[in-house]
């Protein structure tokens, strides 16, 4: 089946949504039910804003295909306001749209607005805005972060109130905070997000997603709410810690791992099915709800990834793939046939699965070369000046890159020394690149020769705020504090905000530029399909398909390609625009139809 075809059939489904008929859910004994009758809820994650909006329905129905009859969706705050008051809900942040689709392919939904998500996206989900306080807590009852964050959900929540179960909708449930356990120990805070989210109109469900620790379950329950636990592995010793804790309540995991996600530099993840296998039918023989985290993850398009803190900075790539049922470009992975048919084994009576939708086009591209090149430094605006270096934040800067301009300075080899860095640095002098540091490897000094030919530059990449841990509160972005040359400290600083937004302002031509630069090429097609664009050979920065953001490439990988949905494609001519920080020799890319992963 051609694309068009495809969508067109998509797009076709009737509207099911007028006069829907009311429903009830809620708890007796132990048991979830529906409609006064028992419901085993099993669901499957699923993010909008990491799909396109015209694959949702496809998704959506392979869901039901292997047998899940409910939809779980974070929220992300950064996403829905990126700048104060300023809100969106249009395109792929279309949450209602995004669950009356579930209601139309028959599946219930469970909401998790936050404020704060996790979920491997960029600060897990806080807007960037927030930190322009110094020395604001968020996740607290700091009144600087509660005002903002009740002013997010209430707003977002408008547009899910309609949709309840209670109004004929599929919201069956709602999430209070997120895994808060594991974090803090504030049952004010607590209760003041359970206050925002019910101000809001919210009747549905409310419940609380920990660990099943004790120490989690004992900080981030609310004690008449019900309670559910995440993990990935064996469940029954996971639902015999959270019997220490309730007893004699529903039963679900929140979040049952069957992948993981990738940090750049490591290995690629993938989960261990006879685990997972084993974990869905013991649950199911016992009537314990379950939501694969994830069905199928998508992609963290742009500068949306997050990251981690294990004694170092781990960034996280740019595919949430997460080895999932569903893959990042919406086809059926081997595990989706062996969790379906673990599921048809317990339907109830008279339950059918509907069969898979056909599958979306892919295609394969031959080697193009990328012939035209702008500067990045083309981009470069009117600078903010101080003596120190500022960060991100201060700057009013979101995401991207920053650069720390000082004036030439003369002939020296020195160590440059930069406390503290945040993320990734690239040091030159004029077009000539001196070195670079990166935090993930704990670098803060490097030696240099200057030749006082030029200003001395540092550019420097937010490669994604940290979504989980303590270090959450204060990952501010940039350079944090001072730079030393020889164990002096520099001041009087030029700062330039680069956060590539909007690439139109770049002249390309056929000269080829050394230093971080863009590079320009055009391919054309016939019929348009889901595509990734091999980046080996290539070094470090992001990539542009026809306008799109498609994400971050690095050669340290393990990601070596990157996920081009084909609805952003055209018949004819379509352009790809690749930055990157490095002189690499390499100016081709091809497309295929598999993704690669590397070292």
């Amino acid at each position: 089946m051609k694309r068009r075809d495809a969508l067109k059939t998509l797009a076709s489904t009737p509207l099911v949504l007028q006069a829907q008929a009311r429903h009830t859910f809620g708890v007796q004994g132990d048991r979830f039910v529906l409609d006064g009758k028992p419901f085993v809820v099993r669901s499957g994650e699923m993010h909008y804003a990491r799909i396109p909006r015209a694959y949702w329905r496809d998704r959506m129905k392979k869901m039901r295909a292997m047998g899940l009859n409910t939809l779980c969706m974070y929220s992300f705050w950064n996403a829905h306001e990126p700048r104060p008051g300023e809100f969106h809900f249009e395109d792929n942040l279309d949450i209602a749209a995004f669950i009356r689709t579930a209601q139309e392919e028959g599946l219930w939904v469970i909401v998790r607005p936050g404020p704060y998500s996790c979920a491997e996206w960029e600060a897990g989900g806080f807007p960037a805005w927030l930190w322009a306080a110094p020395d604001i807590k968020v996740r607290s009852t700091d009144p600087r972060f509660l005002a903002p964050a009740k002013r997010y959900i209430q707003r977002l929540l408008a547009e899910v109130v309609p949709l309840q179960i209670s109004h004929g909708g599929p919201v069956i449930m709602v999430q209070v905070e997120n895994e808060y356990g594991s974090f803090g120990k504030d049952k004010v805070y607590l209760g003041a997000i359970r206050e925002m989210i019910q101000s809001s109109g919210i009747d549905a469900m409310l419940y609380t997603s920990d660990g099943s620790l004790d120490y989690m379950l004992a900080n981030g329950t609310l004690p008449d709410l019900p309670s559910v636990v995440n993990f990935g592995g064996a469940p029954q010793q996971e639902f015999a810690n959270f019997a220490k804790f309730r007893t004699g309540v529903p039963l679900m995991c929140g979040e049952y791992w069957v992948g993981w996600f990738d940090h750049w530099g490591e290995k690629h993840h993938t989960g261990d099915n006879a685990v997972h296998l084993a974990g869905i039918e013991w649950m199911l023989q016992r009537n314990i709800g379950f939501n694969l985290y994830m069905v199928h993850g998508g992609t963290s398009f742009g500068f949306m990834n997050g990251a981690n803190w294990d004694k170092v900075y781990q960034p996280d790539v740019s595919s949430y793939d997460y080895d999932s049922p569903i893959d990042e470009a919406g086809r059926i992975a081997p595990k989706f046939h062996l969790y379906r048919d673990a599921i048809k084994k317990y339907l109830p009576p008279g339950e059918i699965l509907p069969p898979l939708p056909a599958p979306l086009p892919s295609i394969e591209i031959p080697s193009f070369e990328l012939k035209e090149c702008a500067p990045m430094f083309a981009l470069l605006g009117k600078p903010v000046t101080a003596e120190r270096p500022k960060k991100f934040e201060e700057l009013g800067q979101d995401y991207g890159f920053l650069l720390y301009r000082a004036a030439p300075r003369k002939a020296v080899a020195a160590k440059l020394e930069i406390t503290e860095l945040r993320d990734y640095a690239v040091i030159l002098e004029g077009s000539k690149t001196l070195g670079t540091l990166d935090r993930r490897l704990a670098q803060s000094a490097i030696e240099i020769t200057l030749d006082g030919s030029a200003p001395l530059d540092i550019l420097v990449e937010n490669m994604g705020r940290l979504n989980f841990g303590p270090k959450m509160v204060d990952d501010r972005k940039g350079i944090t504090e001072k730079v030393t040359l020889a164990g002096a400290e520099l001041t009087g600083w030029q700062m330039y905000s680069l956060p590539l937004k909007d690439l139109r302002g770049l002249k390309f031509s056929a000269r080829q530029h050394t230093g971080p630069a863009f590079h320009r090429g055009f391919f054309q097609l016939k019929e348009t399909g889901d595509t990734y664009l091999d980046m080996r050979g290539w070094g470090k920065g992001c990539v542009w398909v026809n306008g799109h953001h498609l994400g971050r490439h690095w050669k340290v990988g393990p990601q070596l390609s990157l996920y081009c949905p084909g609805v952003w494609l055209k018949q004819g001519r379509n352009e790809v625009i690749v930055l990157d920080l490095e002189d690499v020799q390499k100016r081709a890319i091809k497309c295929q139809k598999d993704p690669v992963w590397g070292p």
